[in-house]
């Protein structure tokens, strides 16, 4: 059994985590509001982007001018999975939740027979996956030092991507981040990038289409937005995974708090009880002592 200053001692060190987990609990909060505003605000672009991309790709009449970023390259026997998760932990399983839809992927392209690379951004990502796929993963991206994520941190992520398509070092691209939906509520996403899965043209009800002419002609427009389209992409990702790390990491410190206060609670009972045993023991020897002389 341990001593009342072994007792003291550990209720006084939970005291100074409950501390500390309300503190990053504050913190998080704090910066969630900033994170999922950006999330939000990103959104409705990205997904007017997709559908200015579709309704241009859908005026290309002859694929074999498109640019090569809208066809691919005709074959899917090498997938790159773009894997973004935090750099850092102590945020529940949001890291885990990703990290686990891409090993799924990874064991699907495997049973089929295709060869899997792997692009990580994020260090937590990177830590798990080598475990398994370290011969797969191609290069690491970390954002550590990168305060907020912006638009240039996106498009150099982009740019990387384009340039290992363009030499020919795979054929399909699929992204893996985490979408925000509340504090309590992430959702793994995994969205192809490469080629772009356009929406199609919505029905306008049996009226005849509207048709556009496009000054550039579509396969000029297109070599300019696809890339610039696969930066919003890479962007919109780190902008829910921001998001979704603090929410997620809120809702975990939070956890911890009431964890820490059950323990304290328990502790403080156990020291107590110990601490009354104690002093009727000696109560109960000094009177026996009394009584002998």
């Amino acid at each position: 059994m341990a001593s009342l200053k072994d007792m003291r001692v550990r209720i006084a060190s939970t005291k100074a985590t409950q501390k500390i987990t309300k503190a990053m609990q504050m913190v998080a909060a704090s910066k969630l509001r900033r994170a999922q505003a950006a999330a939000e605000a990103a959104r409705p672009f990205a997904e007017r982007m997709e559908k200015v991309l579709g309704n241009i790709a859908g005026a290309v009449t002859d694929l074999a001018t498109a640019p090569k970023l809208l066809g691919g390259t005709g074959n899917d026997q090498v997938h790159l999975l773009v894997v973004c998760t935090a750099e850092r932990g102590l945020c529940g399983a949001f890291n885990s939740a990703i990290v686990r839809l891409a090993r799924e992927k990874i064991a699907e392209l495997t049973a089929a027979g295709k060869q899997v690379k792997i692009l990580c951004v994020g260090r937590k990502g990177y830590d798990q996956l080598r475990r398994n796929y370290e011969k797969s993963i191609v290069e690491l991206i970390e954002l550590r030092g990168v305060k907020n994520v912006g638009f240039t941190d996106a498009d150099t992520i982009a740019k990387n991507i384009v340039d290992r398509f363009e030499k020919g070092e795979f054929d399909i691209a699929t992204l893996f981040f985490s979408r925000f939906k509340s504090v309590i509520a992430q959702i793994p996403t995994a969205t192809q990038i490469i080629p772009p899965l356009l929406p199609e043209k919505a029905d306008n009800g049996g009226q005849a289409d509207t048709t556009y002419e496009y000054e550039p002609e579509e396969a000029e427009i297109l070599d300019e937005l696809l890339p610039r389209n696969l930066a919003i992409q890479v962007f919109r990702a780190l902008l829910e995974n921001a998001a979704s790390e603090q929410g997620a990491r809120m809702s975990a410190m939070d956890n911890a708090t009431r964890n820490a206060g059950d323990m304290i609670k328990k502790q403080t009972i156990t020291y107590n009880r110990t601490r009354q045993a104690m002093i009727t023991k000696e109560l109960i020897e000094i009177i026996s002592g009394a009584e002998a002389l």
